[in-house]
């Protein structure tokens, strides 16, 4: 316990910057309670040439850009970088990764021997894949655990990153710890239910349930589901998806993100 004490100690006199790309504001939001919590500095990435079409002319954009390997101007970086030891980088998740301005911000900037602390905004996932690109992109920055949250669920965020930041030493406090989950087991229809009720109405298919595993927290009931699925290739595979049942009157099963 001491140690614990000491390690969170030593993080939080660290000078933390929050860099972050938005275009919609749900990823600002994310950015704003997060420098709020640290009270760390902040600055916004700008496109040179925004995206500021609708979403299909976004897509549309980002497609060719990723196929050409052209990526988007973005204005240069106000903050000096040398001034801080963790910088925590925010971005929407775009084709499964980061946002196409990130990956200009890595490219033209020193990170070397930087704390990298991603954090993202998503439709269904991609803060794994996202911050495993960002490992390799950044081979000299120490990239940690990264925090995500779907937009569906952005009003969760301030909650969960309190306690992300406690738990991983960047702020000071104490929450209690989350039990594991238990065992995967076959499915019953009671899962199945709460499978379908959490994921039905998500824009694109995501899969069939085929074991569980389960955890009871004071707030909540949650649920690693191991999903049978296809790839974007058209392949069979299996992906994870957590789940979560506020223990409040009337809560519905939510999906919290999807891990592929």
């Amino acid at each position: 316990m001491a140690l614990m004490a000491s390690v969170i100690t030593a993080c939080t006199q660290q000078k933390s910057l929050v860099l972050y790309y938005s275009q919609s504001g749900t990823t600002q939001s994310v950015a704003e309670e997060l420098q709020k919590q640290l009270g760390a500095d902040i600055e916004r990435i700008e496109a040179t040439k925004p995206y500021d079409g609708d979403f299909q002319a976004t897509i549309q954009r980002g497609s060719e850009e990723l196929r050409t390997g052209e990526l988007p101007a973005i204005n240069p970086i106000q903050s000096n970088l040398a001034d801080y030891d963790i910088i925590f980088i925010g971005y929407p998740i775009w084709f499964g990764t980061y946002a196409m301005p990130i990956a200009t911000l890595v490219k033209e900037n020193d990170f070397a021997g930087k704390t990298i602390v991603p954090f993202c905004t998503f439709g269904s996932g991609g803060l794994n894949t996202s911050a495993d690109a960002l490992r390799k992109a950044l081979p000299k920055a120490d990239i940690r655990q990264g925090y995500g949250v779907r937009t569906a669920r952005v009003a969760a965020a301030a909650k969960e990153l309190n306690r992300f930041l406690i738990e991983n030493g960047y702020k000071e406090g104490t929450v209690a710890p989350l039990p594991d989950y238990s065992e995967q087991q076959p499915v019953t229809d009671q899962d199945v239910a709460i499978f379908d009720a959490a994921c039905s109405n998500y824009q694109f298919p995501l899969g069939t349930p085929l074991t569980v595993g389960k955890r009871e927290t004071e707030e909540s009931t949650d649920y690693k589901f191991v999903v049978q699925s296809r790839s974007m290739q058209g392949e069979e595979t299996t992906s994870t998806i957590y789940v979560t049942v506020a223990k409040e009157e009337g809560a519905q099963p939510e999906f919290t993100e999807v891990v592929r």
